[in-house]
Formats: C-alpha cells, structure tokens, sequence
C-alpha cells in the first residue's frame, strides 16, 4: 500500500459516497485508475464494506457506557450479547474481566435495568460516558 492508496482510504473514510469523480481530482488521478486501485483495496481485504453511520441521540440512544464484565459462561454470555440490542461492540479481553462491551441506551434508568439482566451471567463494572472527544479515528494517515 502506497500514499495513494492510503489518500484514498482516508477520503473514503471521511465520506464513503465521495464520488470516483472528485475522488480523483483531489489525488490527481484518473477515474479508472482510481476505481482499478479500489477494487485492488477491496479484494484485499484492505476495504470490508460500506456503511452509513448513525446518530445514537436521533435514534433515542441518550446515554453510552462502556461495560467491563466477567463471566464463567463466556458462550452462554456472547449469545446473550449478540441478541441484544442495547450491545452495539463486544470485545473479548485478557485480564480480569473477560469482556469489553460498549453500550447505547436510552437513559440510565434502561441501563440499569439491560445491567439487571447481564448480573445473570457474573459481574460488571460500568463507566459512563461524559462526553466524547472523538471516535471512530481514521486508521490511516495521508500526505498527499
């Protein structure tokens, strides 16, 4: 992967229906070149998909919280994650706790209430978030 590529992909990071068209003004390369270097990216795994990112707030999701937890039903719990909805990242961890989950709810009060209803499967710790500095970094960096 070269500058190009990595222009690239930070321009798709930052809005993915950029079109092809001013993609390739902005690195001073042709459409078709642009489009080939694309799916060069996409058959290598390099780029896994397409996706519009959604506002939590405008979908009733007031409160974020990031959960530790620790468990000795690691299958039983990741089934439970995966069927709820309030779980948007799951993560299994080293350490103490087994799991790392990031969460959305509507209000704290259906926080405790979604933490209720993990206490089945061991214990947590919760930090809530104060506010966000930023997220969703881009994992590349361009000097073009």
């Amino acid at each position: 992967m070269d500058q190009i590529d990595s222009k690239i992909l930070s321009l798709m990071h930052e809005n993915a229906r950029i079109p092809i068209s001013e993609m390739s003004r902005m690195i001073a390369m042709s459409q078709p070149a642009v489009t080939e270097r694309l799916r060069k990216l996409e058959e290598q795994g390099v780029i896994t998909g397409y996706r519009a990112k959604l506002s939590p707030r405008k979908l009733g999701k007031q409160t974020t919280a990031f959960v530790l937890f620790k468990t000795t039903d690691c299958k039983g719990f990741a089934a439970f994650s995966e069927k709820s909805p309030e779980i948007v990242d799951l993560y299994r961890i080293s350490g103490e706790y087994n799991f790392l989950m990031k969460v959305l709810s509507k209000t704290t009060e259906s926080l405790t209430g979604f933490l209720d209803e993990c206490s089945a499967f061991g214990f947590s710790t919760t930090l809530i978030v104060l506010s966000t500095a930023f997220e969703d970094k881009s994992l590349v960096t361009s000097e073009l």
